[in-house]
């Protein structure tokens, strides 16, 4: 059973790209990115976290280059794993013909930044030879020095600018396979540089709030940011930026989409945050549950409330739903319907055996 969400959002239909072999825009999913952070020339380590990443859910994969040595480690890298990387690139063209020709399946890019019209023709002239596409990537951290002199700080328009500046630099060398992101660390500069943006083009857009932060502050910030503008329909990949390990973007990602109805993976719990009524221990249970089912990939709702005043009615809602009792009488639901009683001893292995039952492939 899927509880399907009260609203759905209409997304605003973009222009279709191949990262690899996932496609962004259009009716695609919308994917979700990260990013590793190990040194590029350790392959062994950035395989291992790449393959983590993989494990966790995500679609695409950002690298960075930024020395010969480290788009050289790409091509081994690339080899080795199975989800699209997209080579992370600033100011040297030739790191991204590199990246190119080693195999990445995306260039992370500011043209802008790039060089001259030159050097960016090289840079398309590899990325076309290699079937690779790009992503603008706008900052309002590196914005250029014209940009800033124009609007005298970062804001909404300074980035829509520059990312039509960069527009410009595709189209005119006849470069269409792209997306682009307009990224700032301030939610509602992000929120209006993107409504911006959606409004006067129909490439596939990247979202994501840059540099939000540590996992706790970081994930709610992104939530607000990413969140509002799926919900108007707005985005076709994102990822969530955090000082933390990279599995855990995937992971706040997830639940973002997860959140609004978009896309599910793994166990979705929905709990009560309990109280002097709670006849186990809520907070304790919901954590060692997510332990324990951490490597559910298909889809279930679970319901775990405390009491019997909301219990019942997220039962009905859920696949699976525990609700609390009296005199240790927790009472089991499948499918809203009263299953079974079971002692709060038992709930976690009780729990955990009927998710990877129904999971089961």
């Amino acid at each position: 059973m899927e509880v399907r969400p009260h609203r759905v959002i209409k997304r605003k239909v973009t222009k279709k790209i191949q990262v690899g072999n996932v496609s962004v825009g259009g009716d695609s999913l919308i994917s979700v990115q990260s990013m590793t952070n190990t040194l590029t020339t350790d392959i062994k380590g950035t395989v291992n976290q790449i393959n983590s990443l993989k494990e966790a859910g995500a679609d695409i994969v950002r690298v960075s280059c930024p020395d010969e040595g480290s788009t050289r480690a790409l091509k081994k890298i690339i080899k080795e794993v199975t989800v699209p990387i997209v080579a992370d690139i600033h100011f040297h063209y030739k790191r991204a013909i590199e990246a190119a020709d080693m195999g990445a399946s995306c260039l992370r890019i500011n043209p802008g930044n790039i060089g001259d019209n030159k050097k960016i023709l090289e840079v398309i002239k590899a990325a076309k030879y290699n079937n690779c596409s790009m992503r603008i990537g706008v900052n309002a951290g590196s914005l250029d020095k014209n940009l800033l002199e124009k609007y005298k700080e970062p804001c909404p328009e300074a980035l829509v600018e520059s990312a039509q500046q960069n527009i410009r630099l595709l189209e005119d060398n006849n470069f269409f396979n792209f997306k682009i992101s307009v990224k700032s660390s301030d939610i509602f500069l992000t929120v209006k540089a993107y409504k911006k943006l959606s409004d006067i083009c129909d490439y596939p857009l990247h979202l994501g709030v840059t540099e939000a932060g540590s996992l706790f502050t970081g994930s709610i910030k992104s939530s607000i940011g990413i969140g509002q503008l799926l919900m108007e329909g707005i985005g076709d990949t994102i990822r969530v930026s955090l000082s933390s390990d990279p599995v855990d973007e995937v992971k706040a990602g997830f639940e973002i989409l997860k959140s609004l109805g978009i896309r599910s993976r793994g166990v979705n719990i929905i709990s009560c945050p309990s109280c002097a009524r709670q006849a186990f221990p809520v907070i304790e249970t919901v954590k060692l549950l997510e332990k324990r089912l951490a490597h559910i990939k298909k889809p279930i709702n679970l319901s775990i409330i405390g009491c019997v005043v909301n219990g019942p009615g997220e039962a009905a809602q859920t696949e699976i739903g525990l609700t609390g009792g009296g005199q240790d009488n927790n009472l089991l639901y499948l499918s809203g319907i009263p299953h079974e009683k079971v002692p709060s001893s038992e709930i976690i292995d009780k729990v955990v055996k009927l998710v990877e039952e129904k999971t089961k492939d």
